[in-house]
């Protein structure tokens, strides 16, 4: 009886060699183990290239220097966190499409209006006196204008 402990007798029906993937019955399933490292690596890096996908609109907005990388961003983090693909979708499209650039001529404008503005508050502040309220244009009086366009229309009458 204690031979047969020792060493098992095979079933008659058994093949004489085993393959190498069944684990014997008192040790360690190696394949297994193996299996589930592969598994933990494989998910780990789909993880990973799902956020480097999901990143894409940003890092293309942010890389080009585009004046929308803020709104990029935004739309790719309420894609992420809502899993609504049409943020993401919108982000990918705002990454790739040049906004013209409106900011900087309107900056220009400003400037070139104080300095208008400027020029003109010096010009009759160094005319008039102090505490007092500049003296209107000549043209600016509504008096002045009626009576000019009066005058006009008599001298084409003559």
């Amino acid at each position: 009886m204690l031979s047969e402990q020792i060493h098992p007798q095979l079933h008659p029906l058994a093949p004489d060699h085993l393959p190498f993937f069944l684990a014997p019955g008192e040790g360690t399933d190696v394949l297994m183990v193996v299996m589930g490292i592969f598994l933990v690596a494989i998910v780990v890096w789909v993880g990973t290239l799902y956020l480097k996908l999901h990143s894409l609109p940003e890092r293309m907005a942010h890389k080009s220097e585009k004046l929308q990388f803020e709104i990029v961003a935004i739309l790719g983090l309420l894609a992420l966190f809502t899993h609504i693909h049409l943020f993401w979708v919108a982000a990918l499209l705002l990454a790739m499409i040049d906004l013209p650039d409106f900011g900087t001529p309107l900056r220009s404008i400003a400037g070139s209006v104080e300095k208008i503005a400027d020029v003109r508050s010096a010009g009759a502040e160094g005319g008039s006196e102090a505490g007092s309220p500049p003296a209107p244009h000549a043209a600016e009086s509504p008096e002045n204008t009626s009576s000019n366009a009066a005058k006009a229309e008599a001298s084409d009458h003559v």
